[in-house]
């Protein structure tokens, strides 16, 4: 295969750039930086014929009259510098400085009341799909308030065929879907700053069972996104063997379970829906 178009970073064209954001399909009605991204990270995604035809017809234009757009040259080495090398391939891995860490808490009550009312939906919509549903014993009253379970779908303990420690491990986890006897998807609902801290469970849960076919995910607000995304690359989680969690495991917003929790037909979807809202940091 040879490229039609190869441009230097500081000329490839944003996707957020007016002429790009507001022409695309799955763009132009969408709020920046929503779910639309999640799709877009996974390889050989479709998309329409219109947005192709006019994302060619912006590279060529680009390759005859280039124009230089914004370019943080010193992140994009950064990126390249933390790029570290695997048997089988090359991760990327971030250090985060909490100390400058200046996201604005409203206070911590208020977003762990938000961050049940969330387990609250992804029950509701695990529910409706057929799962069965575990919540942590410590949660269970406060995210009742906001979701009723039917009969039987709350299960009083996990009926899994691990060791103590493997079973202690996973009943800490936010929120699990579960068909039969198997676990299909776990959630790590993170609102506080230290935003790492369900990430640990998750890494923990991959090294105690890392043949188990899991689909994990950290569900956090869309301000929150990109530190989410900061965390997974810290070398702990990079370099976890023999599957490192930023390619096991997936960020959705809040907004995105709000927006499933509305879906008209959610008894008649199958779970893979969330893989559309679900973006790797990757």
């Amino acid at each position: 295969m040879k490229p039609s178009v190869w441009l230097p970073p500081q000329q490839t064209i944003p996707v957020r750039n007016d002429e790009v954001f507001s022409q695309l399909s799955f763009t132009r009605n969408a709020e920046d930086g929503g779910s639309w991204i999640g799709p877009l990270r996974r390889s050989l995604q479709s998309i329409q014929s219109k947005d192709g035809e006019l994302l060619n017809s912006l590279l060529d234009r680009q390759c005859r009259d280039p124009k230089d757009y914004d370019f943080d040259e010193e992140k994009y080495k950064r990126e390249l510098k933390n790029r570290v090398r695997r048997a089988d391939g090359a991760a990327i891995m971030t250090v985060p400085d909490d100390s400058n860490d200046t996201e604005a808490e409203t206070s911590n009550r208020t977003s762990s009341r938000e961050s049940f009312q969330i387990q609250a939906e992804l029950c509701r919509i695990g529910e409706a799909m057929g799962r069965k549903i575990w919540l942590p014993p410590g949660d269970r009253s406060r995210v009742t308030v906001h979701w009723s379970p039917q009969p039987n779908v709350l299960l009083d303990h996990l009926p899994l065929n691990y060791d103590d420690n493997t079973i202690e491990t996973i009943e800490y986890i936010d929120v699990l879907w579960l068909n039969g006897r198997s676990i299909t998807r776990a959630f790590e609902v993170e609102h506080t700053t230290a935003i790492y801290s369900g990430m640990l469970r998750m890494a923990d849960l991959c090294s105690l069972l890392p043949n188990i076919n899991i689909s994990l995910h950290i569900v956090a607000p869309e301000a929150r996104r990109e530190k989410v995304f900061k965390e997974i690359a810290r070398p702990v989680f990079s370099l976890l063997e023999p599957s490192p969690l930023p390619e096991r495991c997936t960020y959705i917003s809040y907004g995105s379970i709000r927006e499933l929790v509305e879906l008209p037909h959610l008894p008649h979807t199958a779970d893979s829906v969330l893989d559309e809202f679900a973006e790797f940091a990757m």
